[in-house]
């Protein structure tokens, strides 16, 4: 199966292990569930959805690479403790906690989480020394004396025999008690991540043209030639950075992450050639609605690799004020919920303005800590409490320089910036309406009806924030081509799911 199968198989079982019956015991017994075995190659995303699972469920999450831990790590130190049995004193080996272990009852310490997940990655690359303790874990969930917490699912991840050669096999009996997920890249599912996760569009437009460069291991004379999905993801993030900083990419920089030479010096000209597209075309005229005609005269006459070139351009543009609206309606929304609470706390008797917006900051900031710990924030959702706490932070100045009489004319300043930024929200939400509607016109007017205009529409219905930004905001001219080109009644239902969220 492919890899976002995979993540629903994990996130399902999950449900399933968390179900309590009414007394509060786990339906299925600790003992009785199977640690989760992901088998697939290397780079695919496996720790990747390990991460996206653990944000989404609000769990927490320890991982752990086994083939940087030696028995002792793993298992815990001996040391002698004596014992009485039948009158007579005996010294007994015992073992410290392990490593791993004590890992998962600290997390529980630092952010009150009693539920996670323990990521074991490589688990069939262990030392000799460790294999035995290992299969024992596998099967039991303990590391010496020492079990797993209730309320921890154990998952692990190995890559198959031929991608590695340190891979021990297990034997039937560890096999029969493990819930084994085999799988394998897909290159259409990795691009739904790559559009949530910004993906640099260099990358996804040369992928669209030559998927079969996503992903691929070859044996050579020279050793192992390899790219893989984690590969794209590295170097497209790195690609912003050199952007950034203006900075040169160069093939000897593609080749640092796409270890395939060929691959890496087809994409290194094709950076060079989506640079200069990127100049020629000027999209920055064509989002305020004023492309000049000798741009339109070449996009027309064009080559297809060019005009899906300009499509990556163009969607990468548009995409990233769609996210950004994205972004603001989540931190208001997070603002709406703290002045709520702020609001209950204004009306009491001898309550201080400042003191509850005080505490509302360090509740959030304290928030934002346990959440990076526990590894279970996304990035939107960093950025929509980082929002929160400088609003917050604005708004107590605010009342500091305004000095309101009571609580009810403090909270009515808060409203009143409240209010303003939500005039802000609406204000760029209806410019970034504004740059799609004249992506589909300056479409409309070069492509036609070609399958330039079916491939716009698709890409905007699978990218996350595409898709979001239409359901709130709406688009006419992606409805009437989506409607065109009878992908409507297909993507109806996943609208109206999307609508019905509250964003």
């Amino acid at each position: 199966m492919n890899i976002k199968e995979a993540k629903e198989q994990i996130k399902n079982a999950m449900t399933a292990y968390f179900t309590k019956d009414r007394f509060g015991n786990y339906v299925i017994p600790v003992e009785k569930q199977r640690p989760v075995f992901l088998m697939g190659p290397p780079g695919i995303g496996k720790t990747a959805i390990m991460e996206q699972i653990a944000q989404e469920l609000g769990v927490g999450l320890v991982s752990y690479s086994m083939t940087h831990h030696t028995r002792q790590s793993a298992l815990g130190l001996p040391f002698i403790e004596t014992k009485n049995y039948g009158g007579k004193e005996y010294s007994v080996s015992e073992y410290t906690m392990s490593e791993i272990i004590a890992s998962v009852y600290d997390m529980m310490e630092d952010t009150g989480l009693k539920e996670g997940i323990l990521f074991l990655d490589e688990i069939n690359c262990v030392s000799e020394t460790l294999a035995p303790s290992m299969l024992q874990f596998l099967q039991y969930k303990v590391f010496g004396r020492h079990r797993v917490p209730d309320g921890w699912i154990v998952v692990t991840a190995g890559n198959p025999p031929e991608y590695n050669n340190s891979v021990r096999d297990f034997d039937i009996v560890t096999w029969d008690r493990l819930k084994r997920i085999d799988v394998d890249p897909d290159y259409d599912v990795w691009k739904e991540y790559a559009y949530k996760y910004g993906v640099h569009a260099a990358v996804m437009t040369y992928l669209d043209i030559k998927k079969a460069d996503f992903y691929k291991i070859e044996t050579t004379v020279d050793g192992k030639s390899f790219v893989t999905a984690r590969g794209w993801s590295d170097l497209s993030d790195m690609i912003r950075l050199y952007e950034q900083h203006n900075l040169k990419v160069t093939e000897s920089l593609v080749g640092q992450y796409l270890q395939n030479r060929k691959i890496a010096k087809d994409f290194a000209v094709y950076y060079d050639l989506f640079n200069k597209y990127k100049a020629d075309y000027q999209v920055d005229k064509i989002l305020a609605g004023e492309p000049v005609e000798v741009i339109k005269g070449r996009a027309k006459a064009a080559r297809f690799d060019e005009r899906l070139s300009l499509l990556g351009l163009l969607l990468d543009a548009v995409t990233g004020e769609l996210h950004e609206v994205c972004n603001e309606e989540n931190a208001q929304k997070s603002l709406l919920e703290v002045l709520k609470a702020v609001r209950l706390e204004l009306v009491r008797p001898g309550s201080r303005p400042d003191e509850v917006l005080d505490r509302q900051i360090t509740k959030r900031q304290k928030d934002l800590e346990t959440g990076k710990r526990a590894g279970s924030l996304s990035d939107d959702d960093r950025f929509a409490i980082d929002s929160t706490i400088s609003a917050l932070d604005e708004e107590r100045a605010i009342l500091m320089e305004k000095q309101p009489e009571n609580g009810q004319a403090a909270f009515a300043l808060l409203k009143g910036d409240f209010d303003s930024r939500t005039k802000q929200l609406k204000k760029h939400a209806d410019e970034a309406g504004k740059k799609l509607s004249n992506v589909f016109r300056f479409c409309e007017d070069v492509f036609q009806d070609g399958q330039e205009m079916v491939i716009l529409v698709t890409e905007l219905t699978i990218s996350y924030y595409g898709a979001h930004f239409i359901s709130r905001y709406g688009c006419k001219e992606y409805f009437d081509h989506n409607r065109e080109l009878l992908f409507y009644e297909r993507q109806k239902e996943i609208i109206s799911e999307l609508e019905s969220l509250e964003l």
